[in-house]
């Protein structure tokens, strides 16, 4: 009876699960060692091999979300490392480029990748908090509506034609559907109500 040979996949020389778990295994290693930013961020520094490995890894998961599972995690040595620290490893490599280049335009150094990306978020919402020029010049009040104020508490049919306009503009609602809600409106009945109310 001619004896079977079976190889697994874990003892073949140079698989991608090989390397892998070698990766996962040195990564895990040097995790508890104190590293720059500037050190863990270089090509082959520990957060860029890490996120590289979790990227991978991510690729390959089954799940739609691209969820990494525990068991995946710990196959391949990396469950011990923070989950935190996975995470942020993971945000570099997929936003490196733009990552890069904020730390290049920065002023001051950073100290870890959560004050990266608390730095970059900030920057991210100053940027679209500030107005453009476009968006400037509508904020500016004309020379009508700067002579018109104070000079009367009652607006003019003008004055609220164009707030119902800036209104519609902001919000995003069509123009006309708001002059079709004011043809809705029964002001004859309204004004006849009054006038009887007045009359008694």
């Amino acid at each position: 009876m001619a004896k079977s040979v079976t190889v697994s996949k874990t003892t073949q020389e140079g698989t991608s699960l090989d390397i892998l778990v070698k990766e996962g295994k040195a990564l895990y290693s040097i995790w508890k060692q104190t590293n720059s930013l500037k050190d863990s961020t270089k090509a082959k520094g520990f957060d860029t091999r890490l996120g590289k490995l979790l990227q991978q890894l991510k690729a390959q998961s089954t799940v739609d979300s691209g969820q990494i599972s525990r068991q995946t995690l710990a196959t391949y040595h990396v469950d011990k490392i923070d989950r935190r620290r996975r995470s942020e490893a993971l945000w570099f490599v997929e936003n490196e480029v733009e990552c890069r280049d904020f730390i290049k335009k920065s002023k001051k150094g950073f100290t870890s990748l959560t004050a990266l990306q608390a730095a970059m978020r900030k920057a991210s919402k100053e940027a679209e908090a500030e107005p453009t020029e476009v968006e400037a010049v509508e904020a500016e009040p004309s020379k009508e509506e700067v002579s018109n104020v104070g000079q009367s508490n009652k607006p003019s049919k003008d004055d609220i034609v164009k707030s119902i306009v800036k209104a519609c503009q902001y919000s995003g609602i069509d123009l006309l559907d708001i002059a079709e809600a004011l043809m809705e409106i029964d002001t004859v009945s309204e004004a006849e109500e009054t006038e009887t109310k007045v009359a008694a």
